[in-house]
């Protein structure tokens, strides 16, 4: 067979590749952790549920596994149907269940066929990375996704529905918002966010009781304030938070008390001014790379990120490649994004490099950062103005 064969269209050509890669390794990877036991997260997520169904904290320390919940109560509503199976069962199928979700949003994206496959396939260690945590932000970075989908599709009610309901488990689906503008039913999409606001948080009391909810809700609110706070202790050794643009800035400057408003003040000022070419909002282009640069802000500047939390950034990286005109750079700066970003936490890597580098440092942040300056770079010199429709590319 001829190099010349092997071609991004070639590879984006193989939808079975895509399947296996994305669906595969997933399950590889779940089965095998439960196999050896290490299934903690899972075991947090099943007691949600059965804690909400006994009416018992769900955020304290519990004697069956370690760490704490840090989930919205309404999480007890997604989790149960998997929580009330055998735990070998339960735990593959809510992997198999993360990755086909995000397997649909990515499916309602505005690109062609072949570049969908391409993210499919470019994304999937980082989607088996987060399997083999049994995380549950593949369905958060679905959420975020669908949330952009539905309304480029006037279906504002069904992308309040998502934007809530990410909102009320993980906090991070709020970031939905950054796509309000593209909504042509504005007042009907605030309406839709109210109305689902108030049924994502009572459905919760369909397990419980009202004044249970109501007072897991208080409490969530005391344990995100307190997790943030434990985020950002470096000189105390936790090295695995905080993944993030403050923690790469504290860690290699060698600023562990820098306040995370002087990071995230500047780059909130710096999302903002991509809304200066708001005229442009019914260019494509345009509305992909607002949200690559939203599904990045949402992991760079949360305290809470974790070498995982990267299935969220990760598709924008994959996205923002499907829209750039072919180059030798292009091609470049993505095996750097590929290799620093999804790969820097893998078996690749060599265990000193990872040691002494990738996790000291929070280096995982470090491309997705760059990447983020150039897509705000990008917008505001209106850049993507040059570039083929979406579509053009990988056509054939």
């Amino acid at each position: 067979m001829s190099n010349k064969r092997f071609t991004l269209a070639w590879l984006g050509g193989k939808e079975w590749l895509a399947l296996l890669l994305w669906f595969g390794l997933s399950a590889i990877v779940g089965l095998k952790e439960f196999m050896v036991d290490n299934h903690n997260n899972y075991t947090i997520f099943k007691h949600v549920y059965l804690h909400t169904i006994h009416g018992q904290t769900l955020y304290g320390p519990y004697p069956e596994y370690f760490d704490v919940n840090n989930y919205g109560v309404l999480f007890s509503v997604l989790i149960a149907p998997f929580a009330i199976l055998p735990d070998w069962l339960g735990s593959i199928l809510w992997v198999l269940t993360n990755a086909a979700v995000l397997f649909l949003a990515i499916r309602q994206l505005p690109l062609n066929r072949i570049q969908q496959n391409l993210v499919i396939i470019f994304a999937s260690h980082e989607l088996m990375a987060a399997s083999s945590y049994f995380q549950f932000n593949p369905i958060v970075a679905a959420c975020i996704i669908f949330g952009y989908t539905m309304m480029r599709k006037e279906k504002d009610f069904w992308a309040a529905c998502f934007i809530m309901f990410a909102t009320l488990t993980k906090v991070y689906g709020i970031v939905g918002l950054a796509f309000f503008f593209f909504s042509r039913h504005k007042l009907k999409l605030i309406g839709s966010m109210v109305l689902w606001g108030a049924v994502w948080f009572a459905a919760p009391m369909v397990l419980s009781s009202p004044q249970f909810v109501v007072r897991m809700y208080v409490e969530w609110y005391n344990a995100l304030v307190v997790k943030n706070v434990q985020n950002a202790q470096i000189d105390k050794g936790i090295v695995l938070q905080d993944i993030s643009a403050m923690g790469f800035i504290k860690r290699t400057f060698r600023l562990p008390y820098l306040s995370n408003l002087v990071v995230i003040g500047p780059a909130m000022v710096l999302f903002a001014a991509q809304y200066i070419w708001l005229k442009y909002k019914d260019d494509v282009r345009y509305q992909l790379l607002i949200l690559c640069s939203t599904l990045l802000f949402t992991v760079l500047y949360s305290s809470s990120s974790e070498s995982p939390t990267y299935i969220i950034a990760f598709p924008a990286a994959c996205i923002w490649y499907m829209l750039q005109p072919r180059s030798r750079a292009a091609d470049i700066f993505f095996v750097y994004l590929l290799i620093g970003t999804s790969f820097s936490h893998s078996d690749l890597v060599t265990s000193w490099v990872k040691k002494n580098l990738v996790v000291p440092y929070a280096a995982k942040a470090m491309p997705s950062l760059i990447l983020w300056l150039l897509i705000v770079f990008q917008v505001t010199t209106r850049r993507f103005l040059r570039w083929p429709q979406v579509g053009a590319q990988f056509s054939h």
